[in-house]
């Protein structure tokens, strides 16, 4: 899967059959932001304006725009699978946090 992306900010994607256009949303935020558009290029362009605006925004109202990620996660697996991707990440030659991030790298296709 490839994403829409700019500034850091990825888009969520659907298409409105009703509406005959694309409907997209800034995805990974509590903030509804949205945009539309009836072709992949004026898309592109709705998605960075809405982008530009929610920053601008968020900048006059004095209040930090929400990040996507931090890039802090923190998990809570069973036991078992925590044991085993210590023991693969070991395996490979790295730190559990360098064997995850790759998985999850390949995992989310990027």
């Amino acid at each position: 899967m490839k994403t829409m992306t700019y500034k850091g900010y990825a888009a969520q994607i659907e298409y409105s059959d009703e509406d005959a256009c694309f409907i997209g949303h800034i995805a990974g935020i509590a903030d509804v932001i949205g945009f539309h558009a009836d072709n992949v290029q004026d898309l592109r362009d709705a998605f960075g304006a809405a982008v530009d605006d929610y920053l601008a925004t968020c900048e006059k109202l004095n209040r930090p725009a929400q990040k996507p990620a931090s890039g802090k996660l923190m998990l809570r697996v069973p036991p078992e699978v925590h044991g085993a991707a210590l023991v693969a990440a070991q395996v490979k030659g790295m730190s559990l946090n360098q064997w995850a991030s790759q998985a999850l790298r390949e995992a989310a296709d990027i």
